[in-house]
């Protein structure tokens, strides 16, 4: 049984329900794969590449000339570059933020889809196909396609963050001859020919490149495994960067604004409804309700109470407890926040940092290192944006800090957060992003309205 729930807008949802998966699909994929994988050179000679540049020349579909640039580099960076004269269409993902620079000369950090996008195509790029279950990709095998008038295998390769890749395998080859996906908010279709041994490790040495409706003929020049790539390659340009403000000043203006805003909420109350459909297994709807609550806001936190089933408003008797369960909650919080005032206002005393439920500002900022600062148009805005990463001169000693710095425990940096913040003079954080290697989200109290 599926519990479907919406809150505050109607919002039409389309449910395929399957029979279950298919072992013999599923074991047909992966020896597409192991086929592939045997082709392209075998999974030793695949798991050495630490690092993949390809060079060469291209000939856009308008008549134009121009160089292109493809660079990879374990465990996920990965960069694009198309370049006529000094005008460059760059993608890029440097292991905490995704990024591009279309030919206006515009750079922007790309959020949301396109940023998960970008960044499922870099752990595509660096997998090879090779210890699918540890990074976390899984098959689907689509069935039997025609590429350039030739049997192929198509194979939909799904990452971790859920974004698909349509690939398709030579019949004969079993090289990879086609791929198709959306790459930063584009539609991409990129063809293969040409397949050359380089280090024992087959790469084509013709790509026929379709974005968005532009078409790339690109003739590689120059292929290189492990090859000295630096981290660099995949950061912000240089010329971009700023210099970062004072970030413990920065940080404090934030979290002040936000108790704020939480302060300025108490003055409103409403009324939402939400919608609960219960489906049985065959898809079928089996229960529907409506319901409507009247909320307000207390120390930022909303409180709700019950008014209406199905259109139709409480008895006198079924009001009266939903009155006093919300009252219920009402004390619950204020004894609450109480408790968390006397526990900060105790560690003040003491000269003690508070260790909350979250990482303090201080912990964050020692745990971590800010890199690539850069000023942004986002969303009709003018924002600073810096990329963060583990500090690996960090080492932890409380619990809080062990559990919830960038750091994720005493491994190497390589196991950190990392991600993007974003930041608007006078007001809120946009954004911030990052998950340890245990699965924390390190996150600021951020009070965004869009």
């Amino acid at each position: 049984m599926i519990l479907m729930r919406v809150r505050l807008f109607t919002i039409l949802i389309a449910l395929t329900f399957t029979g279950g998966a298919n072992p013999a699909a599923a074991q047909e994929a992966a020896k597409i794969v192991d086929q592939y994988v045997k082709a392209a050179g075998g999974g030793r000679a695949l798991a050495k590449i630490q690092t993949l540049t390809l060079e060469g020349a291209f000939t856009s579909d308008d008549g134009k000339s121009g160089t292109y640039t493809l660079d990879t580099k374990l465990p996920n960076r990965y960069y694009s570059e198309l370049l006529v004269g000094e005008k460059n269409v760059i993608e890029a993902y440097n292991g905490k933020s995704a990024w591009h620079q279309y030919p206006a000369g515009e750079l922007g950090t790309l959020v949301g889809p396109e940023g998960i996008q970008l960044e499922a195509a870099a752990q595509y790029y660096n997998s090879r196909l090779l210890n699918l279950k540890k990074n976390k990709i899984t098959l689907a095998l689509v069935g039997h396609a025609q590429v350039r008038g030739k049997d192929a295998l198509q194979l939909e390769v799904t990452a971790a963050t859920g974004v698909k890749r349509q690939v398709f395998f030579d019949a004969q080859t079993h090289l990879v001859v086609k791929e198709a996906a959306t790459v930063g908010g584009i539609e991409e279709e990129i063809l293969y020919d040409d397949y050359r041994s380089v280090d024992g490790v087959k790469l084509p040495h013709k790509i026929e490149l379709h974005r968005g409706n532009d078409k790339y003929d690109i003739i590689v020049t120059r292929a290189v495994i492990n090859g000295t790539v630096g981290e660099r390659v995949f950061d912000f340009p240089i010329k971009s960067q700023v210099k970062l403000p004072d970030l413990k000043a920065l940080f404090k203006e934030i979290d002040d604004n936000q108790k704020a805003i939480d302060k300025l909420k108490e003055n409103y109350a409403g009324s939402q409804s939400e919608e609960e459909t219960e489906f049985e297994g065959d898809g079928k709807a089996k229960k529907h309700e409506v319901n409507e609550y009247t909320f307000f806001y207390l120390n930022g936190d909303e409180i709700t109470t019950l008014v209406k089933k199905d259109g139709k408003p409480l008895s006198d008797a079924e009001q009266k407890k939903e009155n006093e369960k919300t009252q219920k909650r009402i004390e619950e919080h204020q004894k609450r926040e109480a408790k968390k005032e006397a526990k900060e206002e105790k560690a003040k005393e003491e000269g003690k940092n508070k260790e909350g439920d979250e990482p303090g500002i201080e912990i964050f900022l020692r745990a971590c290192q800010f890199v690539n600062p850069r000023r942004e148009r986002f969303r009709g805005q003018d924002v600073l944006v810096f990329d963060f990463e583990p500090n690996p001169e960090f080492k932890p000693h409380k619990l809080v800090e062990k559990r919830r710095c960038c750091l994720g425990g005493r491994k190497s940096a390589r196991r950190g957060a990392a991600g993007s913040v974003f930041h608007r003079r006078h007001e809120n954080c946009r954004r911030l992003a990052g998950e340890s290697a245990e699965g924390y989200q390190p996150r600021l109290r951020t009070g965004v309205r869009e």
